[in-house]
């Protein structure tokens, strides 16, 4: 082959590589509805994997692994995270269904398999073009970020207990509020407010 086609060929490969690459980012056009294409699920995880240093791979956490900061971690990780990862992990929440890309399920060996320096750098720094945000600096200490670690690592064996625990902390909204409103008021004895006339919750 000479040296033009070589050229040539090389050419029309890039042309049909960018192609195949723009068809699969903007398959269903701009909707977060949409399931990530397989090419755009590996080349995420390459690019995640080549932006998140050597040197956070291979730092160690330095959490303790007790029972208290077990329990730390995860009413943390309730009050924070569960609203788009869900308290099990796996991402089935309103939100989590509705992001693009969508939440890792946690549990799976997608996630299970990265260093502890990885995790941590994720939580700490984010992720960018998601809707993973960095939760270092203001947002509280880096040994927030190793408990938490240490919580994703026990999320495949979060049992039915930890779980309710979980639903306790979780954020409530503002139907929610009212609700354990009129029940705390129900239960000193105030009188219950009537809602109007075809009144319903939105």
């Amino acid at each position: 082959m000479s040296r033009g086609n070589g050229v040539l060929l090389a050419i029309v490969i890039l042309i049909a590589l960018i192609a195949i690459a723009a068809g699969s980012v903007l398959h269903d056009g701009v909707s977060s509805r949409a399931k990530p294409t397989a090419l755009e699920t590996m080349m995420a995880r390459e690019i995640r994997h080549m932006a998140i240093p050597a040197r956070a791979r291979s730092t160690q956490n330095s959490a303790a692994e007790t029972q208290e900061s077990l329990r730390d971690a995860r009413l943390h990780f309730a009050d924070h995270c569960a609203i788009c990862h869900a308290n099990d992990g796996s991402g089935d929440t309103p939100i989590g269904r509705n992001l693009y890309p969508k939440p890792p399920d946690l549990r799976r060996d997608e996630t299970q398999k990265l260093a502890d320096g990885e995790l941590f750098w994720i939580i700490e720094n984010g992720v960018r073009f998601t809707g993973m945000p960095a939760f270092g600096g203001a947002h509280g200490s880096e040994q927030d970020s190793w408990k938490l670690v240490r919580f994703i690592r026990h999320l495949p064996q979060l049992t039915g207990e930890e779980r309710m625990e979980m639903e306790r902390y979780n954020p409530k909204g503002p139907e929610d509020l009212e609700e354990e409103q009129e029940e705390n008021n129900f239960l000193r004895g105030a009188p219950v407010q009537q809602k109007p006339e075809g009144a319903h919750p939105h």
